[in-house]
């Protein structure tokens, strides 16, 4: 039976998805490197193969329709699956060549990536990986609207239905100021040693804070009102005496000397956070992001994970 061809093609669904993140007709012409007129003719030829009106448009502003919510949130993801395909046709002959786009959280790119980035050259001569940092929501959009392959992050239930690979279990630790006495303490820290202490957290958006201060509610300490907006603000903050904080293991070679802090770990069973690297399902890049994924988790600094994760990677050492 003949196929009846589509009656709007690629090209004016990229015009309508950009005409709706700007919300202008002359930006989205401009991010397209086509003239305005171009653009108005190409939108008005799909709205009407559509039979639906995407955009309001006035002298002033422009505005997305209803259906047109609807109808552009459809374009995006066929631009998505059209971006897949090219990807998987470019990469048929060999998947770890060309570009690879990974979003990585702040909590860990300063911390990781210099390792990582060394292990990945060495690995894939012939792939290139273009580092994004940002928050996670952030990361997630970018992944589901298709701006980034992957993302190396903490895994928590926001990340929601993706495809990942573990690349370290990362255990938190305490840290306080050079003068503290809870620091100063032997052991491991027990949680009712953190009860009515005052502890300093990273601000909204972190998901390690969220992880922090789960612990710390269950600790019964109390959050300071100031909230840091990265590590390094963290350690130097409760240097100065601001209260204690809690550092993700990555972090303490860097953080502790420079800040002067002292670190005890937490007994077990210690809070931790886990790292993955995480991508869309069904993406065409699955098998090279499973390597990618391996090379990380073989750079990652094995003296900083968690007990139990060493003790899993042991006989995986052990038979290469």
């Amino acid at each position: 039976m003949p196929l009846a061809p589509h009656p709007f093609s690629l090209r004016q669904l990229q015009y309508a998805v950009a005409v709706a993140e700007l919300l202008s007709f002359r930006k989205a012409a401009e991010r397209c490197f086509v003239s305005q007129p171009s653009l108005s003719a190409q939108l008005q030829q799909l709205e009407d193969s559509l039979g639906v009106r995407l955009f309001e448009r006035n002298q002033r502003r422009v505005l997305l329709t209803t259906a047109g919510k609807d109808l552009v949130e459809r374009a995006r993801r066929v631009l998505r699956e059209s971006d897949d395909l090219l990807a998987a046709a470019k990469r048929a002959g060999d998947p770890l060549t060309g570009l690879l786009r990974i979003g990585v959280i702040p909590t860990v790119s300063p911390y990781l990536l210099p390792s990582v980035t060394i292990a990945l050259r060495a690995t894939f001569a012939r792939l290139t990986t273009v580092w994004v940092e940002d928050k996670t929501a952030t990361l997630l959009r970018g992944l589901d609207q298709g701006s980034l392959d992957a993302a190396l992050l903490a895994l928590t239930p926001e990340v929601g239905e993706v495809e990942k690979q573990t690349v370290a279990v990362d255990p938190f630790v305490l840290a306080t100021g050079p003068q503290d006495p809870l620091g100063a303490r032997g052991g491991d820290v027990r949680p009712s040693e953190l009860r009515d202490v005052q502890v300093l957290l990273l601000d909204d958006g972190h998901c390690f804070r969220e992880q922090a201060l789960a612990f710390c509610t269950t600790a019964k300490a109390t959050e300071l009102a100031f909230r840091a907006t990265s590590l390094p603000t963290l350690a130097q903050m409760v240097a100065g005496g601001v209260g204690v904080t809690l550092l993700p293991r990555l972090a303490v070679a860097t953080e502790a000397p420079r800040a002067q802090l002292q670190v005890r770990p937490f007994a077990q069973p210690a809070p931790h956070r886990t790292l993955a690297l995480v991508w869309r399902r069904g993406s065409p890049l699955a098998s090279a992001l499973r390597q990618v994924a391996a090379t990380m988790r073989d750079a990652y600094p094995q003296d900083v994970q968690h007990p139990a994760a060493q003790r899993a990677r042991s006989p995986a050492r052990t038979r290469r």
